[in-house]
């Protein structure tokens, strides 16, 4: 589930939204692999197809599905984002680097880069990847992603109870926060998702 989901649903609805840096798959190595390498049964231009229809009302493309990066210093910079109180302008730039440009996000020098673009201090950011100093903040995540059973990205915890996995619609977005609108729950609706 991108921002474009999000924004739009904050359209309509009252949504406070939590991004969870959960990494899937922690063994991808540095320098990544090929997507086929770890799905070879899937067909690489029809996911990228769907993804595409998908994206196309919001304005997200995507252009390169064939590697599997590893994202483990995207997500430590995300945090830094997060303390600095740059965390949405950030991850939009992580997400259109990744797969509208195709850049590398496990390159510590792709996310400096990005840093600079929100106005976050490139310097600052480097000395705490270095240092590992979110490291402990991760493993909270893994341990609680394991906890909830969470298995995929994106998954989407509405409210601490409801749960919607995978790549999906903004209409089913909307008619599960129809739902529970009608069953009188209170808004602001509470959103804990998980990035990779």
């Amino acid at each position: 589930m991108g921002n474009g989901i999000v924004n739009a649903l904050k359209n309509e609805f009252d949504i406070e939204d939590h991004w969870m840096s959960y990494e899937l798959h922690p063994e991808t190595p540095p320098e990544g692999i090929a997507l086929k390498q770890s799905f070879p049964q899937m067909n690489i231009q029809e996911r990228q197809n769907q993804f595409n229809k998908m994206g196309a009302p919001y304005g997200i493309v995507f252009n390169n599905l064939s590697r599997v990066v590893n994202t483990h210093l995207a997500l430590q910079a995300s945090e830094f984002a997060r303390e600095e109180g740059k965390f949405h302008e950030y991850h939009e730039k992580l997400l259109y680097a990744n797969y509208t440009e195709g850049k590398n996000i496990g390159d510590i020098n792709v996310l400096l880069e990005l840093a600079q673009n929100v106005k976050l201090d490139p310097q600052k950011l480097e000395i705490a990847i270095r240092q590992k100093r979110y490291e402990p903040r991760l493993l909270e995540v893994q341990d609680q992603a394991e906890k909830d059973q969470i298995m995929a990205t994106p998954t989407v915890i509405i409210n601490d109870q409801f749960r919607i996995v995978g790549a999906q619609s903004f209409q089913t977005f909307r008619k599960k926060f129809k739902d529970i609108e009608s069953g009188n729950l209170t808004q602001p609706f509470t959103l804990s998702m998980t990035k990779k």
